[in-house]
């Protein structure tokens, strides 16, 4: 039997498949803390902005804090970008962001009272929200930590890890675009609420009371709360894969900082989130090929909040606290979110060397070079002894730290006010000499020097 013949307009050659154009947003970079957070990030953000067609804030919620001072005047940011200054670029919380509604509304308020119109601020449909009772049980798991002679984590109380710990869950977490859907929001609320209250209820100490929460008024809380948030809500990772192929730059801006990075920080004592440049791509929501620059930042000095180790701490003596109380306070080492006073310690390389390595950072940014005058003699750690011996690698693990002991290297301080040096020039040789030994420790150019508050106030080197 014959097969019929078939014409060939009715079966078509088949065409191979062009390969996709890889995005490659030119000149986009990211711009991560590599240390326990407060390095000045928001500082270079800001000086950045105008150099990128976009920001986006990809992980961490108002646990972070920024402060941006512009012109001599200081803006705190927490959950907005710190490129919102600049009203003719995106800036953009990504999915990876943990969004208190109350509060990211209460900051539109205040920055539109100064004159910061915030229309061009957008926000991830995909990002998570904070929900009251993920404050609560932050706050009831820091005291039962407490109540049975563990040392607490150290957060700020703002719900953060409750609310990531839901993202993972799925079944009891709310989204931003669920708040603008009221009948999803009361169907997922009528499940959530029940729950939490049974869980909450069972953790809370004996004698507490413990008030629980109606599903109908959160419904009304929060459905009021998206109609609000309604005009900056969008699909943002759309939006940064469309300006990415296009060609435009992005401005990755991250929170807290990595030895605070959930998988790669000082485990325990760290944030939910992932801070380092690692988490940019998935925090934003574009490829990894879209991050074509790193920046780390850094402070001259090292500065933690909350409970961990922090090996360089100076608390050993009068001497060491009369010195971290003078670098706490013309550095005005207080917590933008929580007003908590900082610890404060030398620099510590070993540690600063592992976040370079872990971020791949191809330039540093040293911050609040400043602070350090009038200091006599500048101590920095550019090795541990750990059991004995010496070494300069970092463990990011806890117990490991507490049995590591720095190893500095002493340098001769400098008095003379370098707040208006603008040109690597104008610094004294024995600050040039201390830059030049971290660039070599930690084997990557410094690219920004910070010299003031203001961001006038910086060295491009």
């Amino acid at each position: 039997m014959s097969t019929p013949a078939t014409s060939p307009s009715a079966t078509p050659t088949p065409k191979p498949h062009e390969p996709a154009t890889p995005v490659m947003a030119a000149t986009s970079t990211a711009i991560v803390g590599l240390q326990w957070g407060d390095e000045g990030k928001g500082k270079i953000v800001n000086l950045l902005t105008d150099r990128h067609d976009a920001i986006v804030r990809y992980n961490g919620g108002a646990n972070a804090g920024h402060s941006v001072v512009v012109k001599g005047e200081r803006f705190a940011l927490h959950l907005i970008p710190s490129g919102i200054m600049h009203a003719d670029k995106p800036a953009i919380v990504g999915p990876g962001v943990v969004i208190d509604p109350e509060w990211l509304l209460k900051e539109v308020a205040g920055l539109r009272n100064r004159g910061v119109s915030c229309e061009n601020l957008v926000i991830s449909d995909h990002a998570h929200v904070v929900m009251p009772w993920h404050k609560l049980e932050d706050e009831l798991r820091e005291a039962f930590l407490s109540a049975n002679s563990v040392e607490p984590i150290g957060t700020t109380r703002r719900g953060i890890g409750p609310c990531y710990a839901d993202k993972a869950q799925r079944s009891t977490a709310i989204r931003v675009a669920d708040l603008l859907r009221p009948k999803v929001l009361s169907q997922k609320l009528a499940t959530i609420v029940p729950f939490k209250n049974a869980v909450l209820a069972a953790i809370a100490r004996p004698g507490s009371t413990f008030v629980p929460y109606d599903h109908r008024t959160q419904l009304e809380q929060f459905a009021a709360l998206g109609e609000q948030l309604r005009p900056f809500v969008t699909g943002a990772s759309k939006l940064l894969l469309d300006m990415a192929h296009s060609g435009k730059s992005i401005l990755f801006e991250g929170a807290n900082a990595t030895l605070l990075d959930v998988d790669h920080g000082t485990y325990p004592f760290v944030t939910s989130s992932t801070c380092s440049a690692l988490g940019a791509p998935a925090g934003a929501g574009v490829p990894f090929t879209c991050v074509r620059s790193i920046l780390g930042v850094m402070k001259a000095y090292s500065t933690r909040v909350g409970g961990g180790v922090m090996p360089t701490e100076l608390i050993n003596s009068d001497a060491d606290r009369a010195i971290a109380d003078g670098i706490r306070q013309r550095g005005r080492e207080f917590g933008t979110t929580t007003g908590r006073p900082r610890r404060v310690g030398w620099l510590d390389l070993v540690a600063v060397r592992y976040s370079a390595r872990l971020n791949g950072v191809h330039g540093l940014c040293l911050m609040l070079l400043d602070v350090l005058a009038g200091v006599d003699t500048l101590m920095v750690a550019d090795r541990y002894e750990v059991d004995g011996s010496p070494t300069n690698t970092f463990v990011p693990d806890a117990h490991w730290l507490a049995g590591a002991r720095p190893i500095y290297r002493s340098f001769p301080g400098f008095s003379a006010d370098i707040t208006a040096a603008r040109t690597l020039g104008e610094l004294p040789t024995q600050a040039r000499t201390y830059m030049e030994f971290i660039e070599q420790t930690i084997g990557v150019p410094i690219r920004f020097v910070s010299v003031g508050p203001d961001r006038a106030q910086t060295i491009e080197c």
